[in-house]
């Protein structure tokens, strides 16, 4: 990045012209998420590329160069191949049954004194399995309303309980693309930012688990899970165990892959060009973000070029005394970003590289930064009722995702710890010196 380029608040406008997109285009239709994300960031490099430096002028040619420099980064391409890695394993194991096994293996195992959290809980096991919380607010969104009518409790609240238990494996999986993100920008280990986010997510789970637990249900008739082939459940069983020994997040992937495929093929799932098109199937769900990651690359370097990036952190870092409060701004930052684009990966991409500087010039270890950064995201994309896993969940009884964010209880939770977290320094580290950061 140029260090002699001068603050200058123009170079934010490529941002500002996306978040205005998008907002603008929602009010007009009714919903957020009528714009297009990735034509509504291709637009913004549009306006990048036709902005200026107000000291050095560059030729179209130049910001040519400086926007696919950015979007080439080295972390961003490696950050696509993982994304795109992810999508085939998430392909394959629905294909194969992995998704629908784990459900039916959770079910089996609800105590029906514990109904409620038992639904929570069951939630945050297959989110951490599969490293999607669409993933698992799909499949358990159903289960979660008929337990409701059964029960006699607010459908809402049911399904505010699927949502945060999604969030829960969304936020600590070591597959989920906002693990993936939040450690790639910060170039820390898997096993580096989930050890700090444990420190948040498993207290506020704790806390979400007492509260449902204080809600008087009638022990009525749980829904029974079917038989389980426990083969099926391999693929994430290993993924687990590959993450936690220490593998790179590439070698994780492909043990899942490999894995989901030599099982599919076992148990007769699909043929071998089969299991190769369920694979390409799953490249396409991830091609949008690996675009829209590539492009925010390179938008990012024209505004670093410009001088807004240099703007940005001086207006964040203003009133910064402290390590604490270069984490309170990374915080903000990437909250600010997700409620504006709805997306949690994509805040985590584009706050990043600013978080990282933020990093450098306060001294913040990078395993708390990449923690913050999922844990904010993760946070607020559980309870904006525009976000994808609200308006999914709120769709299975066409209710309106207000009424979920309400229920909403973990990601709120989340929040709250991940703010007392950053006021009490937890969790704390020791350097290479002995000194305590």
């Amino acid at each position: 990045m140029q260090s002699d380029v001068s603050a200058n608040p123009f170079g934010l406008l490529p941002i500002f012209f996306f978040v205005v997109l998008v907002i603008v285009t929602g009010v007009f239709t009714g919903s957020i998420t009528a714009m297009p994300i990735l034509v509504a960031f291709f637009l913004s490099a549009g306006l990048a590329l036709g902005l200026n430096d107000r000291k050095k002028s560059l030729n179209v040619a130049d910001k040519i160069q400086l926007f696919c420099r950015g979007g080439g980064d080295k972390n961003i391409i490696l950050l696509v191949f993982i994304f795109l890695l992810a999508g085939a394993f998430y392909a394959l194991t629905i294909d194969i049954g992995a998704r629908d096994a784990t459900v039916n293996l959770a079910l089996q195992f609800i105590p029906r004194g514990v109904i409620l959290p038992g639904l929570f809980l069951i939630c945050c096991f297959i989110s951490f399995a599969m490293g999607t919380s669409m993933g698992t607010i799909t499949a358990l969104s159903p289960i979660g309303a008929g337990l409701a009518e059964s029960l006699g409790i607010p459908v809402p609240m049911a399904l505010g309980i699927v949502v945060g238990g999604a969030m829960f494996g969304d936020n600590l999986s070591f597959v989920s693309d906002t693990t993936i993100a939040a450690t790639r920008s910060q170039g820390v280990k898997l096993t580096d930012k989930f050890k700090a986010n444990l420190v948040i997510a498993v207290p506020a789970a704790l806390v979400t688990v007492i509260l449902l637990c204080l809600i008087p249900v009638d022990s009525a008739i749980l829904p029974q899970g079917g038989p389980t082939q426990w083969i099926l459940v391999l693929p994430y069983i290993l993924i687990i165990i590959a993450a936690l020994a220490g593998l790179n997040v590439i070698a994780v992937l492909a043990t899942g892959i490999g894995s989901a495929g030599i099982v599919g093929l076992f148990n007769g799932s699909f043929t071998v060009i089969e299991m190769l098109q369920s694979m390409q199937k799953g490249l396409g769900w991830m091609q949008d973000l690996a675009m829209i990651a590539i492009t925010i690359g390179g938008i990012v370097a024209l505004m670093h070029a410009y001088g807004g990036i240099a703007f940005l952190i001086q207006v964040l870092t203003r009133r910064i005394k402290s390590r604490r409060g270069a984490e309170f701004s990374i915080a903000s930052l990437v909250s600010f970003l997700d409620v504006s684009t709805a997306n949690n990966t994509i805040a985590i991409v584009a706050a990043g590289p600013i978080a990282k500087d933020l990093n450098t010039k306060y001294g913040v270890d990078p395993r708390r930064t990449a923690s913050l950064l999922d844990v904010f995201s993760c946070g607020f994309q559980g309870l904006v009722p525009y976000g994808a896993q609200l308006l999914s969940a709120a769709a299975v009884v066409g209710i309106s995702p207000l009424s979920v964010t309400v229920y909403s209880w973990y990601p709120m939770l989340l929040l709250v710890f991940g703010i007392t977290a950053i006021t009490f320094n937890l969790p704390r580290y020791i350097t290479h010196t002995g000194d305590e950061l």
